[in-house]
């Protein structure tokens, strides 16, 4: 994460006017779920300056952290009046960060990414989970405080844990192969590493076990944590996982995915590109994105990096 977020000093009002009325600070803007992209080049976010948001406050701003001595915020332009929205259409065009995160630069699209989760749980947050009366925002906009006198209930940002996997085999013939599947919304031909959400009072590894049973009716073992990415797709953290399969006949009967299959190394070779553009045959598989934790397992088992076999 490139931005301090400096959590004990936004607490303090004084510090973060200062912030705020900083001539270097610069502003990341958020409307409908889509951030602001440069006209020019639409690989580049926007970043605003006070002098270019007339009527902002800072009460109206996210505090996201501090880049060296640049104050970083976040704002909702869904409650800036129709004027003032308009006048925002000048410096560049809406997009989805999902479109473009895999060719953005890691300090951009970290930025994009806590901007676009931030505004998106106060927006999905705005009373009480505890006795349902309006709340407020506090501590820059990193928490929500229940105005009812008697509750104050202090409720934080939220991210919903989510496991990924990459499931692998030996089989018979001496070829290791691993497991992946495919919904059926997804563009034609794509196929992913399973994925699920953790239930309450689950760990992670159990999360995997259950996951991929529920998925493919594959029995699994020996899982393995590899590393995670932030997901703000709405609001996840998908963490990675490797595990061995016990089984090999696979079940999707559930109708959580549309087809499951077994790849070689040899298969995935031959996979294409999902950004590529091009049209894929029936009998053609596409990786997952490139910018996803599912491309990098993929990826990372086909070259022998992670993984028993």
């Amino acid at each position: 994460m490139p931005l301090d977020r400096c959590t004990n000093q936004r607490k303090s009002i004084d510090w973060l006017n200062n912030q705020f009325e900083s001539d270097s600070a610069v502003f990341v803007l958020i409307r409908d779920g889509e951030n602001l992209f440069l006209h020019e080049n639409p690989l580049t976010p926007v970043y605003l300056r006070r002098d270019q948001l007339p009527g902002i406050s800072v009460n109206s701003c996210i505090f996201l952290g501090r880049d060296a001595s640049v104050a970083v915020f976040a704002l909702d332009c869904n409650k800036l009046n129709f004027s003032e929205s308009q006048a925002i259409e000048q410096f560049g065009i809406w997009r989805q960060l999902r479109q473009l995160g895999s060719v953005l630069s890691a300090a951009d699209a970290a930025i994009a990414a806590l901007a676009k989760g931030l505004v998106y749980w106060h927006r999905t947050h705005l009373y009480c989970g505890k006795c349902g009366c309006l709340s407020q925002l506090i501590e820059a906009g990193h928490a929500r405080r229940c105005t009812n006198s008697d509750c104050r209930n202090m409720s934080f940002p939220r991210t919903d844990p989510a496991v990924i996997m990459l499931v692998e085999r030996m089989f018979e013939d001496g070829v290791a192969r691993c497991l992946l599947g495919r919904q059926q919304s997804w563009p034609t031909g794509v196929y992913s590493t399973l994925a699920g959400f953790v239930d309450p009072g689950e760990s992670l590894e159990e999360a995997v076990i259950r996951e991929v049973d529920e998925e493919s009716a594959i029995k699994v073992q020996d899982v393995t944590y590899i590393r995670s990415q932030p997901w703000p797709f709405p609001a996840s953290i998908m963490l990675g996982f490797t595990a061995v399969a016990a089984t090999e006949e696979i079940d999707v009967s559930n109708d959580d995915l549309e087809i499951a299959k077994w790849f070689s190394r040899e298969q995935l070779q031959h996979f294409a590109s999902k950004e590529s553009g091009e049209d894929t045959q029936q009998d053609q598989y596409k990786n997952s994105s490139s910018d996803s934790i599912s491309y990098y397992l993929i990826q990372a088992w086909k070259n022998k990096e992670i993984g028993r076999y």
